[in-house]
This record gives C-alpha cells, structure tokens and sequence, in this order.
C-alpha cells in the first residue's frame, strides 16, 4: 500500500516571507494554515517542510540560528494544534560567500534529494504524494517524482512551465482539494 504525504514550502506558505529570515520572532503564520495542518494531521498523514535556506551558504544566518527559526515556527503550530513531521532544508547555493555551502547540490529545489530523504524517513510513494508551494520550482519539485504540485496564489506567486495540478488561494483550499483528491 502506498503511503502519502504532503510536502510544504515554507516562506509565503505556512508563514510569511521575510527575505532572508534570520530572527525567531519575525516568524508570522499565514491565515488558516494551523486549520490546514491540523487536517492532515487528523488523518495521519504525514507533514513535512522542504525549504531551500540559501541564507545559510550567502552568510546571513547559520544552521544553528536556522534551527531556533524552525524550533519556534513548529511551538507555534503545535500552540494551534498543529504538528509538523519533519522539517528538511538545504543550506547551499553555488554563489554562496560560505565556502562549506557554496555549490551545486541534489537537495536544492528543484531538485529531489529532500524528496527522497523524506520518502526513505517516512515510507513514502513519492508517486502519491503532494507539495504545496508559492513558486514554479515547489510544482517542479514534486513532479520530478511522479507527484502532484499545488501552487498557492500569492503576491509572488510566478508561474509554473509545466502546469500545477491544482491552483489554490491559501494552504486550507490547497489541503482541502489533496483531501478530495486521496478520496476519488
């Protein structure tokens, strides 16, 4: 039996985008995102943050402040009552100033090493599961692995080359048509 999960961008999809955000307390959760986690999380169906953080290889912040970032976002939700699986980031950029982090990688989305690290974690089919995002590359992501992309419409939302499967106006719409989606 194949098991499903669903994949969450983080900036302008659970909370809202500060570029480049260093400091735990400029962490603002977007509207009805604990309502949208929750439902999942009622039917166990596992939660899981992939985010490419290139702050991290440019030198604005490092893994350990990363860390008290995601620390206070998953107390926030979980204050809602919403629980997060995992949070799986990538800290490089091949322009990056930090020169441990500065380069290509297969974790970067588009690419899928995020993906597969989570599904080998969590025994998913990646080919049943979901990511939600802002932007064309979280849609480039999931179908990489044969998954279905949903793109939320937001400020800066841009556009996917190849389609999403689904174009939502907020993560509850977006949890809600993957829900319909896993019934039929």
């Amino acid at each position: 039996m194949s098991r499903t999960g669903v994949f969450l961008d983080r900036d302008d999809t659970i909370i809202r985008d500060r570029i480049y955000l260093h400091d735990p307390d400029g962490i603002e959760l977007l509207p009805r995102v604990c309502e949208a986690i929750r439902a999942l999380n009622e039917r166990n169906i596992p939660v899981i943050i992939v985010t490419n953080q290139s702050g991290i290889a440019r030198g604005i912040f490092d893994e350990e402040r990363l860390g008290e970032i995601h620390e206070r976002l998953l107390g926030m939700l979980a204050a809602c009552g919403a629980r997060i699986d995992a949070i799986y980031y990538c800290p490089h950029h091949p322009e990056g100033t930090v020169a441990a982090y500065a380069c290509s990688c297969t974790c970067r989305k588009p690419q899928s090493g995020m993906l597969f690290r989570a599904a080998q974690d969590f025994g998913l089919d990646l080919g049943s599961c979901y990511m939600i995002g802002d932007k064309a590359i979280d849609v480039e992501t999931i179908h990489r692995v044969g998954g279905k992309g949903i793109l939320l419409m937001t400020p800066g939302t841009d556009t996917a080359d190849e389609g999403p499967d689904y174009v939502a106006r907020d993560l509850d719409d977006a949890v809600n048509w993957i829900l319909e989606d896993i019934v039929q």
